[in-house]
This record gives C-alpha cells, structure tokens and sequence, in this order.
C-alpha cells in the first residue's frame, strides 16, 4: 500500500509542475461570415504568466488586446475594434474565450456591445447572433 501512495503523491507533483500552454506567437484562423464567407484573421500574442497582451489582424486593420488573462489552457481576452454593418460604422467590444485543444486554439467569440461610431448611439445585439466558434492554429 506504501508504493502505491508514494506512486500517486509522485504522479501528482509531477502534473503540478508541468508548465501550463505557452500562447505567445502568431496564430492563424478564419472567421465565418454570412452567405459561407470567411475572413482571414491573425491574432499575435505575449502571454507572460497570467497576462495576455498582443494584437487581433484582420484584413485591413489591426485592434490591440485590452484585457487579457490565462489560465492553464484557458485565455480570455477582450478587443476594441471598428466594424461596417451596411453603411454604418459601429466601435465594437468583442470577448473572447478559448482553450487549447490538440494543438489548435479553439475561440468563441461574443460581441459584448457596440455603438455608432458617428452619432454614439447603441446598436442592438440579437441574442445569439455575435456568438462565432473559430479555430485557429500556431504559425510561429
């Protein structure tokens, strides 16, 4: 019985001492869009210990991360960014949260509000509308 408790008090330090996912790099991905459309996207990171600093790139622009935290294998972060919806221009904060798995990073994205960028008046959000699931892979 001693092995066996010595065993699993072993197995256990060595699980705690393994070191959580190192997110620091550029990771690549598409987001769906309506009528199968997809954008590509970039997202580069700095992750030192619980923080999550970096940049979102889309096409033709690039938005800094706000507020960014990790946790083991699970990042959340926020981004400011400017969206086109028809002719309107609309300032955006969009969440995101993700966890990696097999190597890949899997992200929802959720719109949390937005406004108009001319008059700054709100923009309703339908429920369950801004919710995107992206995958996204490491380039370097």
């Amino acid at each position: 019985m001693r092995p066996l408790l010595t065993l699993a008090a072993t197995l256990l330090a060595l699980a705690a001492a393994l070191p959580a996912a190192d997110f620091t790099g550029i990771w690549i991905g598409q987001l769906p869009g309506r009528n199968n459309t997809f954008t590509d996207l970039a997202f580069q990171f700095e992750h030192k210990g619980a923080q999550l600093t970096g940049k979102l790139y889309g096409d033709y622009t690039s938005s800094p991360i706000v507020k960014g935290t990790v946790s083991g294998d699970l990042l959340t972060f926020t981004v400011a960014t400017v969206e086109q919806s028809g002719n309107e221009i609309n300032e955006s904060i969009v969440r995101f949260t993700g966890k990696l798995v097999n190597g890949e990073l899997e992200l929802t994205r959720d719109r949390e509000s937005s406004t108009r960028a001319g008059s700054g008046g709100v923009v309703q959000i339908r429920p369950n509308t801004s919710r995107v699931m992206i995958r996204l892979k490491k380039l370097l």
